[in-house]
């Protein structure tokens, strides 16, 4: 984790998805926050304007913690709702949509 935020522009987490593990690949969800977890005393190894991204939904305390989602490097809530639109785009030119009928 150390080797991956150092000097980083920018963090990209991603949800653990307990409920669809058939068996748990890692002890417990508190080692996993302790080695994997985005939290504020490891964030300080990425470079000081990089921004924080996650699709949500989030565990909070788990792959990341309140003050960093949070933050004011935080993405988080736009790249969510941005992901909404980015979607129905996707579907709407799918389902046969016209390409010029999107900007």
């Amino acid at each position: 984790m150390e080797e991956a935020l150092t000097d980083a522009d920018v963090i990209m987490m991603l949800r653990i998805q307990l409920e669809r593990q058939g068996q748990s690949l890692f002890p417990s969800v508190r080692e996993y926050s302790r080695f994997f977890g985005l939290n504020s005393k490891n964030i300080s190894l990425a470079k000081e304007d990089a921004v924080i991204m996650h699709p949500g939904p989030m565990n909070r305390g788990v792959e990341i913690s309140s003050e960093v989602a949070d933050g004011a490097r935080s993405l988080i809530l736009d790249q969510v709702n941005n992901g909404i639109a980015v979607r129905m785009a996707l579907l709407y030119l799918l389902a046969g949509g016209h390409k010029e009928a999107v900007t």
